[in-house]
């Protein structure tokens, strides 16, 4: 079999054959295949598209390529949950204990963020003391003895992904939906649930803005999870303007708590139980979404969920005190408002400049080395169709620097829009494709 031989397959319109792929991603894992030809490959499979067969072999191949975690210890159907990703995601820090308190065994592999928050591990270490540095017998020893546990992601999880990713991203072949699918999708096989819910982002502050691209996106890799034998669902959620209200580790830990207390913003609330209610579901804890959905409301109500955040916050070396106790998370020192310039409807955020504005005041990373500052970050004092009068907060900001507080001062404001007339709203939930 010869590289130049696929190559000029897929270029001329043919179907790859799975033994085709795994050679391929195989040889070009071990360095055995120079990047300049899997580069060809893939700018025709840019062009050429692949077939269902072909896009389930290739996520395969690359689930296959390194460590595929073993999660038989655990006891139940495990269910994992993955974002597509946008500003003020915190979702897997309410949701997860939420669905643990219900019975839902909670095993996830989550990662630092590169961009303008930090990831769920950056989030959580939030709490002086949490490691998510566990072994393997460990990280299934707390899912047994508590229902969650989130540990790193190891670096031989998926590694063609990593590199096949990396080459994507400076040839312009990124942009292809069964690549962008089987990226993500080779990572969750991997990890090793038996069920995966996604929670696919549209909107200025999604990685696909229009609505048509993310129900695409969703419906390709639902296909890929049942083909490859694993109950999959796929929620798209609106991301056109930041989720909740706070953007910013500490305090999306903070807001986060808050939910877990019945006092979360109704936006964020509706994505727990949409997701959650799926993921119950899934894991055969509910026969319904709405069965699945009392069972959760009654987790909040009854303070359990608050309880098994605690627990798994404890268990992994974290100062369980905050969970109870908020106000000692870290603290920004600045906390200036954003005046609204007018008076009128707030009818539009540019939902990925308010991303920028963390990243400024230190909320993320613009490189993998950089330090991010968990006390920083913004919180809206107004979402998209409120009335804000003039001189009226639209948001606080949270900063240890005078001069990058006044940056992100600046930048909110230009993304924000006053109109005299409120904006039509939309459906946060945009769909589910199961």
């Amino acid at each position: 079999m010869r590289m130049y031989d696929i190559i000029m397959k897929k270029r001329n319109g043919g179907e790859l054959s799975r033994e085709e792929i795994d050679y391929f991603i195989k040889g070009y894992t071990k360095g055995e295949i120079p990047d300049y030809q899997v580069s060809a490959l893939m700018m025709a499979i840019y062009f050429r598209k692949m077939t269902e067969a072909e896009t389930l072999a290739l996520t395969m191949a690359m689930a296959h390529s390194g460590d595929f975690l073993d999660l038989s210890g655990i006891h139940g159907v495990k269910v994992d949950k993955h974002s597509t990703g946008g500003v003020g995601d915190k979702t897997s820090l309410a949701l997860t204990p939420m669905v643990a308190a219900c019975g839902i065994p909670v095993a996830k592999m989550s990662g630092r963020g590169l961009g303008h928050t930090g990831g769920t591990i950056d989030k959580l270490e939030s709490f002086p003391g949490f490691t998510t540095a566990l072994t393997t017998e460990q990280f299934i020893e707390n899912v047994n003895s508590i229902g969650i546990a989130i540990m790193g992601q190891t670096a031989d999880l998926a590694p063609a992904d990593k590199k096949l990713y990396a080459l994507r991203d400076v040839t312009a072949t990124v942009d292809n939906l069964s690549l962008i699918a089987s990226s993500i999708m080779s990572k969750k096989l991997a990890a090793g649930a038996d069920a995966i819910v996604l929670d696919v982002k549209t909107g200025s502050g999604a990685f696909m803005k229009q609505e048509c691209d993310a129900r695409a996106l969703a419906e390709e890799m639902v296909k890929i999870g049942k083909n490859a034998g694993r109950k999959t669902v796929a929620v798209i959620s609106d991301m056109d303007q930041p989720l909740g209200f706070a953007v910013g580790n500490a305090l999306e830990v903070k807001e986060a708590i808050e939910t877990l207390k019945g006092n979360g913003p109704k936006d964020f609330v509706e994505l727990c139980l949409t997701l959650g209610s799926q993921m119950l579901v899934a894991g055969g804890k509910a026969k319904d979404s709405e069965e699945a959905k009392k069972a959760l409301d009654a987790v909040i109500a009854d303070g359990s969920a608050l309880k098994k955040l605690a627990e798994f916050v404890a268990a992994q070396g974290g100062d369980v005190d905050v969970v109870y106790h908020p106000e000692k998370l870290p603290r920004a020192t600045i906390i200036c408002p954003v005046p609204a310039p007018s008076s009128g409807y707030l009818s539009h955020i540019v939902c990925d400049e308010v991303g920028i504005c963390s990243l400024i005041l230190g909320g993320g990373r613009e490189t993998k080395e950089s330090e991010i500052d968990l006390s920083v970050g913004l919180v809206l004092c107004k979402k998209v169709g409120d009335y804000v009068a003039a001189g009226e907060p639209l948001a606080k900001i949270y900063a240890n620097d005078e001069r990058k507080a006044a940056e992100a001062k600046k930048r909110y404001l230009a993304a924000c829009t006053i109109t005299d007339k409120a904006p039509e709203q939309s459906p946060f939930i945009k769909g589910i494709i199961c």
